[in-house]
């Protein structure tokens, strides 16, 4: 008992009981405190053919919170959608989404020289018709398109296919509305998020190490 007395007034044992008392608030913090990892953030865009942007009419284009699974696999189109017919913001929600993806959902086809409808209609450029993309103000018309390109929050892109002059693209893409700021802070109550909001004791422990 006496040997027992002494070691524990040693500074070996003292600095081991700082060191496990330290991490064991760490971890305790680590498992109280943790939030899913939800990704959920805007972009606004545009697409014209021929002068005539498309309005998306159709009830289909936008995901609904009634078709969000409640599971933790998040499938394609709740990666990335329009909600409550609102036409020019992209809602997205996982992380690396890129344009082409959107586009995809919604039945879509955007090539480097080429655009598809849903319909399967296919509007490929000729000598006077050109496939114009201009992404944040920056032209990636000749940047080989915008398949694989990655969908950042508060982005703002036009697509435009026709003859339209410089000043007719530029009048389109100033038209397009920078509401993603808006919604990035308004509470989304169409968000498929909350759909892969639970947290299990499994999911804690594992976010522990």
């Amino acid at each position: 008992m006496q040997r027992y007395l002494q070691f524990i007034k040693t500074k070996w044992f003292i600095a081991i009981s700082c060191l496990v008392l330290g991490a064991a608030v760490i971890l305790g913090i680590r498992f109280f405190t943790y939030k899913p990892d939800n990704i959920h953030y805007h972009a606004n865009f545009a697409l014209y053919i021929n002068g005539q942007r498309e309005m998306f009419k159709d009830a289909s284009y936008y995901t609904e919170v009634q078709a969000c699974e409640a599971s933790n696999v998040i499938t394609p189109s709740e990666r990335v959608h329009m909600h409550d017919n609102v036409n020019d913001v992209v809602h997205v929600e996982d992380h690396a989404v890129t344009w082409g993806n959107f586009f995809q959902n919604l039945g879509w086809s955007l090539g480097p020289d080429y655009i598809v409808t849903r319909d399967g209609t296919m509007y490929q450029e000729n000598g006077s018709n050109k496939l114009n993309l201009i992404l944040n103000g920056q032209d990636y018309t000749d940047f080989g398109g915008l398949q694989n390109t990655v969908i950042n929050d508060r982005d703002k892109l036009l697509v435009s296919f026709g003859n339209e002059s410089q000043a007719t693209l530029k009048q389109e893409y100033d038209a397009i509305p920078s509401s993603a700021k808006h919604y990035d802070v308004t509470p989304d109550p169409a968000s498929c998020s909350g759909s892969h909001d639970t947290v299990t004791t499994h999911d804690r422990l594992v976010h522990l190490f």
